[in-house]
């Protein structure tokens, strides 16, 4: 054929380039990468994938294994091989076509690849908890305002509908004035005492641990990261932030937080069996100025988890491995629909964060909520570690006690200072 006959030939796109047979144009998708490749990312990765207008362009684990199976998982979806593998986070972040990121690294990574990610022009969606020191919950949060950073954090049950329900029959005064809010986690683990062993095929350890201080390989302490001061901090901070952000939220304190802490009942490991650190169970308590208490418990089985709001007048709970709301007098019931759908799918909250992306508005669990609600965790935690109850002042962020306050952050270990 000659060029002539070439340049007259018509020219044929698929739909899907054209935004056609309910395609998004490439123009209109938000396209993304993911950090932390393990069992919450490939858990949570179908409810990006399901949205026509995202498309997953890269994975970065520290595990080649990890990498590996992300990629083909993707690529599977796509029905290509385009996915990227790239052992480095840095590397993916420097791609400039890349609009937004899934980080659902290990706790010890969150606040740190987030801070990396807003300053190389990313907007975020992070797994809980946002941070494991409060000062740099606070660094994330100056730092999403700094860039303009559209940041949603993974609590995803402000887009639950049983907790969206339990809010509003607070808010509508069916229960009274609150006094009292009510969660449960579940009895934390132990790790027994174990040498180390050399790093598995495939590990890069040395980006795997990140700003926490370096440590040789013991597989105990790594697979049981959430058990560990610099690493996960026990179950109440890890899961705990579920709750207290829920209570943030019906209380509407997102903006503020409560001035008092104390842990008490505080069952430890035994270091002669163990090297895990973190509580086996406990009651951690706040109190905010108005006078409102809040009992985290860490005790029983997973399945036993939930929240429970108390008034003057009855209460209303969720019970968080079901959905299932109760109340008194149940006559709040009435108001409840039928066909919920579980926490367990986060399809909801994501909408809402790639409808943040676009419209530049703050989402459901933006940085500042983020953060104060695992301030509550980490304020407890410190008040464990120390022994003796704390004052806190929810405007200056800082203690009544020096002790404390060395504990409101640590250095990362470079270079991941940011």
């Amino acid at each position: 054929m000659s060029s002539l006959g070439a340049l007259a030939a018509p020219l044929i796109l698929p739909g899907s380039v054209l935004g056609l047979n309910g395609a998004v144009a490439p123009s209109n998708r938000i396209v993304f990468g993911g950090i932390g490749m393990g069992n919450r990312a490939m858990f949570i990765l179908p409810n990006f994938l399901n949205f026509p207008d995202v498309q997953f362009v890269a994975v970065s684990d520290a595990r080649a294994d990890r990498r590996k199976l992300a990629k083909n998982h993707i690529d599977q979806f796509y029905g290509n091989k385009d996915c990227a593998d790239m052992p480095d986070f840095r590397e993916l972040l420097a791609r400039r076509d890349i609009d937004a990121v899934l980080i659902a690294t290990g706790n010890r990574w969150h606040a740190t690849a987030s801070m990396f990610a807003a300053r190389a022009g990313k907007d975020i969606y992070c797994e809980k908890p946002i941070s494991l020191t409060i000062r740099e919950g606070r660094e994330l949060v100056t730092m999403c305002r700094q860039y303009g950073t559209i940041y949603q954090a993974g609590t995803q049950r402000r887009s639950t509908e049983s907790y969206q329900f339990a809010r509003e029959m607070v808010r509508q005064g069916r229960i009274g004035r609150v006094h009292t809010v009510e969660m449960q986690v579940w009895t934390g683990g132990t790790v027994p005492h174990e040498e180390p062993k050399p790093v598995p095929p495939g590990w890069d350890y040395d980006m795997w641990l990140g700003p926490v201080q370096w440590r040789p390989f013991v597989p105990g302490r790594v697979y049981g990261w959430a058990y560990f001061w610099d690493t996960g901090e026990g179950m109440h901070t890890d899961m705990g932030t579920h709750y207290t952000d829920q209570m943030q939220w019906v209380l509407g304190t997102d903006d503020t937080g409560p001035v008092e802490f104390e842990a008490t009942d505080l069952v430890w490991p035994d270091p002669q069996k163990f090297m895990s650190e973190t509580a086996i169970s406990g009651t951690f308590k706040f109190r905010y100025a108005n006078g409102v208490q809040g009992i985290l418990y860490q005790r029983g089985a997973f399945k036993d988890r939930y929240i429970r709001y108390i008034g003057e007048e009855g209460w209303i709970q969720v019970d968080d491995e079901t959905d299932v709301v109760t109340a008194q007098p149940a006559s709040i019931l009435d108001a409840k629909t039928s066909g919920w759908v579980s926490w367990a799918n986060a399809g909801a909250h994501v909408r809402n964060f790639l409808d943040c992306i676009k419209s530049r508005q703050q989402p459901l669990c933006n940085p500042e909520v983020a953060h104060r609600a695992q301030t509550i965790c980490e304020a407890t935690t410190i008040s464990a570690r120390l022994g003796k109850k704390l004052r806190w002042d929810p405007v200056k962020e800082v203690f009544d006690d020096e002790a404390a306050n060395r504990m409101l952050y640590r250095q990362p270990r470079a270079p991941w200072r940011v």
